[in-house]
């Protein structure tokens, strides 16, 4: 959908501190795999906590133009009535993916092994994301591609009639990239390889084990050699979906601003490859307890009690990068009200996320009257040691994350800050702002 309607916002300091427990929607990553490895899978796989934004639904969507069973019961449950590996079936109409490169990218790996004709596009934005970095490998695979120059969507697809497995490293740190070529993998015979020089999120090697692939990891250097054995029959397995832990990010950076805050965000996802804000927010001083450590679905998951702190400024090392990709722009509004030079190192891979979200999040702090800079591909933010000044309106350039970073800015601002589009929040984060103006913020439209 392209959002021809736009919604300003407008953010004010919050009169007092926040405070409430909340329930994040669930975690993005995990409900688009589940969808997809339910449809891959023999038998019925009910999903419970599945995020319900537009992004993960038109997965949904496009699983059932595939020919899997796919619905959802009045209690909030979803079904998904599998095909089983190599099963699914060609769409009789063009697949639109929406605002989401993670949904394009992981179903471009499962369309390459698959027999099977298919078109894929999606809006405005999703057309000038690069999908070349999943081309290129699933090419080798046997798959043939057909796209707009540069790699572009829209995108036709012809599958493999006969998946070569691949042996494949990583050029860049990426977990769509690494996903696409496995779930390739599941319907080619023989041993796929992957080899990625940093570890990144590694959701689809839990799912795969959950629903009864074999996958075996081995840790090399900084990075991680995972392998797969092709064509096993993937078994249904019910999958209870964590908070997204990019999501809670949201609320627990604005508890961490606003003094005497305390909030509580139950049943978070801790995968230690997704949690590099945690450990960057615990080295600012952040004051961010977890209790009821647990695993569910193959996934550690945690209650996170946050109260209001006084940040400082620190220096992030680009190793981090991969665990934290989506949270940069809420960790620079962080970085605006610590003590101190906060340093946020090696973001080249923020230039081709929904927007150049390096130079978006730079704007958002320059213009609400915050010292910031760009040096290469770092990102180098002058904090305030407490309110910033805020009064600008932000540029969202239709990127969810630019839009509800600029909201909770506003939070701590001495100024109120505008947004100039908050329309497709919900594709990732429903009800974003019923739940901040829940905690005691002061979000509204314009």
């Amino acid at each position: 959908m392209d959002h021809a309607a736009l919604r300003p916002m407008v953010s004010r300091r919050a009169s007092g501190p926040l405070s409430g427990t909340i329930a994040v929607p669930g975690d993005k990553s995990i409900s688009h795999r589940a969808l997809m490895f339910g449809a891959l899978a023999v038998g019925e796989t009910r999903i419970t906590g599945l995020l319900t934004g537009e992004d993960v639904l038109r997965t949904a969507a496009a699983m059932r133009a595939l020919g899997a069973e796919v619905t959802c019961d009045p209690d909030g449950v979803w079904r998904v009535a599998g095909r089983g590996v190599g099963g699914l079936t060609e769409p009789a109409d063009v697949l639109d993916m929406g605002n989401s490169g993670t949904a394009a990218r992981l179903l471009c790996g499962i369309l390459a092994s698959h027999p099977i004709f298919s078109i894929m596009t999606g809006d405005a934005s999703m057309r000038r994301r690069p999908m070349r970095r999943v081309i290129d490998p699933l090419t080798l695979a046997g798959a043939r591609f057909a796209s707009r120059a540069g790699g572009l969507l829209p995108l036709a697809i012809e599958g493999a009639p006969d998946a070569l497995p691949l042996d494949y490293r990583v050029p860049v740190p990426s977990a769509q990239v690494k996903s696409a070529v496995l779930l390739a993998g599941l319907n080619a015979r023989g041993i796929t390889r992957v080899e990625e020089p940093e570890a990144t999120r590694d959701h689809t090697e839990n799912m795969l084990r959950h629903f009864g692939a074999t996958v075996h990891v081995e840790i090399a250097g900084g990075g991680r050699i995972i392998t797969l054995h092709g064509q096993p029959e993937l078994r249904a397995a019910d999958v209870a979906v964590p908070g997204d832990p990019s999501s809670a990010a949201f609320p627990l950076v604005a508890a961490l601003l606003v003094p005497g805050s305390s909030v509580t965000i139950p049943s978070v996802g801790l995968n230690p490859l997704r949690t590099g804000l945690l450990l960057t927010l615990e080295e600012m001083g952040a004051a961010v307890t977890i209790v009821n450590r647990r695993v569910e679905g193959g996934e550690p998951v945690g209650d996170l009690v946050v109260s209001g702190t006084a940040l400082r400024g620190v220096d992030v090392p680009p190793g981090r990068a991969p665990t934290m990709i989506d949270e940069y722009p809420i960790l620079a509004v962080a970085a605006s009200g610590a003590t101190g030079v906060t340093r946020m190192r090696g973001l080249k891979e923020l230039r081709v996320k929904e927007s150049d979200r390096l130079a978006a999040t730079a704007a958002l702090l320059s213009g609400n009257g915050i010292r910031v800079e760009i040096d290469g591909d770092d990102l180098i933010v002058h904090g305030t040691g407490g309110t910033v000044p805020g009064g600008g309106l932000v540029e969202t350039h239709m990127d969810h994350r630019i839009a509800m970073a600029a909201l909770v800015l506003g939070v701590n601002s001495e100024q109120p800050v505008r947004v100039d589009d908050a329309s497709f929040i919900d594709t990732s984060f429903p009800g974003f702002v019923a739940l901040m103006t829940g905690l005691g913020a002061t979000i509204a439209d314009v």
